[in-house]
């Protein structure tokens, strides 16, 4: 595996230095807390209270009613293109 070389302020290399460990090379600290950093969905998910979701159900309604119908007037689009669509068919509705 090569090596890159990166420019870094002299602040943050003092900070990168503050946390790495004595056993640790600058790459093995870089990737712990990289690992760190990455959020673990699946330790959180469902936590969310309902305070935090509020109305967060009727936007999830809203949006798919809309694509819903977003989705119907493509397909009526494409089939009046077509010319599979009556006008009963359409009046119907």
């Amino acid at each position: 595996m090569g090596t890159k070389t990166v420019s870094i302020r002299g602040d943050v290399y003092e900070r990168l230095r503050a946390r790495k460990r004595d056993d640790e090379s600058f790459s093995a600290l870089l990737e712990r807390l990289l690992e760190e950093s990455e959020p673990d969905w699946e330790a959180t998910f469902g936590t969310l209270s309902s305070e935090d979701t509020g109305g967060l159900e009727e936007v999830v309604a809203r949006v798919r009613a809309e694509s819903d119908r977003g989705h119907i007037d493509r397909q009526r689009g494409a089939l009046e293109a077509f010319g599979e669509v009556t006008d009963e068919e359409t009046n119907s509705e």
